[in-house]
């Protein structure tokens, strides 16, 4: 680890990075009952603590080296920073992206001078398509977080926070994806404070380090969940595997609401709208602070990346509610009779109302698809006790990844004369052309009974298909999806689809 210190101190990366400020969150930490504090690497030029890494490693090659010039594959934010290295440097820089990158990230690399190639649907396919380039035209690969150089400048973050924050703290919260920032910042904070706990977060859906410190050996993922597209990684490096085995603490995981949560909780004390990656430290601090019951201790997250769409922004402020539990979705059977619909409405109270759907469909019961305000899961726990107690039938829908992507925006209803319908939920790679590709994939002697597409400004799209599929197809079903290579979820058991659709 000496190593690593000494590569971290002098680690030249201040000629494009700024020391970050370390700023206090006054509101989240009045909420969860510890001083948080933010380590802004937001406000870098790039919007993210990325180029600290790629320029320490560039500035470190030799001159022959930066003359053939230097090739990278990212999906955003390390292209950002290759890219406005290599203008510093004057050398010739190359970024491998998936086709499916948006074009707001390809925009912003090549307004620094860099040369963008497409390919492939994934950072796996650019990556690949990158190591044949860096072959055939000699340049030098700049590694997202594999290379020791691009750690020791990631790891600068920990010089500036210990050197801001001299007092004790409790633990650092830092996002994994690759593995090159918590690396970098574990081997800086555990040689001279090893009292402080270093704790990564990651998604559910892209848990590559998470799985390989708990089985000891490097894991591969056959699927990454893109929300938090910055760490969407299916296997870690094999050198910030090692370091973060010897130095991490800890590995928490948080799902898209909770990290949608803390991007609003950020937005509330600071203004500023972090990227779903950015405010994962946020949201496994919250989380780590609940679970440990902790009170008056002084937690840092590093808030690494604000390079966000646009058009996302909908989808969080949509999930931010529900990841902070101040929303919930309900599905309630209520009698068919005249006054139950106002019975109902007077168990909720004053309440605010955020989403009621109903639309009848039996003589007898109604099924109402409602979101409500609440303070926590108390709250809602204490409101399905009151409606099942006035014989009101009531299912909590909010964890229900299929009731909140797509039932939630449906215009439709029951559907009784759709015999052999099965329900599907699917991802696929979110470009141009992309909806109608997957349509023309789709078997056509099948009925599409029901269809549900909504755009989320992620990298991937949703949709939900109703198929009307006889018994004797069931095998070319079973064929279909397998060599459809999307990924997809069979919901024909969901309650909210029995309940509202089937």
């Amino acid at each position: 680890m000496k190593g690593y210190l000494k590569r971290i101190l002098n680690a030249k990366v201040y000629d494009v990075a700024k020391e970050s400020p370390l700023e206090p969150a006054p509101n989240l930490s009045a909420r969860i009952g510890n001083k948080l504090l933010l380590k802004r690497e937001d406000m870098q030029e790039v919007f993210s603590f990325k180029l600290r890494g790629a320029y320490n490693k560039m500035a470190q090659l030799a001159p022959e080296q930066l003359m053939r010039g230097v090739i990278a594959a990212s999906a955003g934010n390390h292209a950002q920073g290759v890219a406005l290295s290599a203008q510093k440097l004057g050398c010739k820089a190359i970024i491998v992206m998936p086709a499916t990158t948006p074009q707001i990230k390809i925009q912003a690399v090549a307004r620094r001078g860099a040369q963008v190639v497409l390919h492939g649907d994934s950072y796996s396919d650019a990556y690949q398509h990158a190591k044949e380039l860096e072959k055939k035209d000699k340049l030098t690969f700049v590694h997202p977080y594999d290379d020791p150089d691009v750690i020791a400048g990631q790891g600068t973050i920990a010089m500036e926070i210990l050197r801001q924050h001299t007092q004790p703290i409790h633990a650092i919260f830092v996002a994994i994806g690759g593995g090159g920032l918590i690396s970098g910042i574990a081997a800086y904070v555990k040689e001279l404070r090893p009292e402080i706990r270093i704790i990564g977060v990651q998604p559910a859906d892209s848990d590559a380090m998470y799985r390989s410190l708990k089985t000891r050996r490097r894991v591969t993922l056959d699927h990454v969940g893109l929300f938090a597209d910055g760490v969407a990684v299916k296997q870690v490096g094999t050198e910030t595997f090692r370091l973060c085995r010897k130095l991490v603490d800890d590995v928490i995981l948080v799902d898209t609401d909770t990290t949608c949560a803390a991007i609003k909780d950020v937005f509330e004390d600071t203004r500023s709208i972090l990227e779903p990656a950015g405010a994962l430290a946020i949201a496994g601090a919250k989380l780590y602070a609940a679970r440990k019951k902790l009170s008056g201790k002084t937690l840092v997250a590093v808030a690494c990346g604000a390079n966000m769409n646009f058009d996302r922004l909908r989808f969080v402020a949509e999930r931010a509610e529900i990841g902070e539990r101040r929303e919930s979705i309900l599905a309630v059977t209520i009698p068919e009779t005249p006054g139950s619909f106002r019975k109902f409405c007077s168990l909720l109270g004053k309440r605010n109302i955020t989403e009621f759907n109903y639309r009848y469909a039996d003589p007898k019961a109604a099924q109402v698809f409602v979101g409500i305000q609440v303070r926590d899961q108390m709250e809602t726990a204490e409101l399905i006790e009151k409606l099942r107690h006035n014989k009101l039938a009531t299912l909590d829908l909010s964890n229900n990844e299929m009731a909140k992507l797509h039932l939630r925006h449906l215009v439709g209803g029951h559907a009784p004369d759709a015999k052999d319908e099965i329900m599907f939920r699917f991802e696929f790679p979110e470009r141009p052309g992309a909806l109608m590709n997957f349509l023309n994939s789709m078997n056509h002697s099948w009925n599409i009974s029901l269809f549900h597409y909504r755009n989320h400004g992620a990298d991937y799209g949703r949709v939900l298909v109703g198929m009307q599929v006889p018994h004797h197809d069931k095998k070319a079903l079973r064929e279909f999806l397998d060599t459809l290579g999307y990924r997809y979820w069979d919901e024909s058991g969901n309650p909210a689809y029995r309940l509202f659709l089937g």
